[in-house]
């Protein structure tokens, strides 16, 4: 799995070809630390089909706020690098990623 910052995130997100599943996390959110393992098997589950990648916030919180992160978990989905689907929430599941993610697949 792809770890972005501030150095990496232009080229690998915005400027990329194709699906990208960006998780962005923080060492104190207790319910991104839940999310995380799934997000890792949906990763190896859609490895051939998207790009995944986490960012943490935590010295990012300029980018976050660019990409209009503005609670967490927040996983975002990326096409040809726009924007398409942007979900958070505490209660954030992965069957929802999963099903946002078949919409563009």
């Amino acid at each position: 799995m792809l770890e972005l910052d501030g150095d990496n995130f232009e080229t690998e997100i915005l400027e990329a070809e194709g699906l990208a599943v960006v998780d962005f996390w923080s060492e104190s959110c207790e319910p991104c630390k839940e999310l995380a393992p799934d997000f890792e098997e949906l990763a190896e589950k859609y490895e051939e089909e998207a790009r995944f990648a986490t960012l943490d916030i935590q010295g990012n919180r300029r980018l976050a706020l660019g990409q209009q992160v503005m609670g967490l978990p927040s996983i975002v989905i990326y096409e040809d690098g726009e924007k398409k689907e942007h979900l958070t929430g505490d209660d954030l599941t992965i069957d929802e990623v999963e099903d946002a993610l078949q919409k563009y697949l």
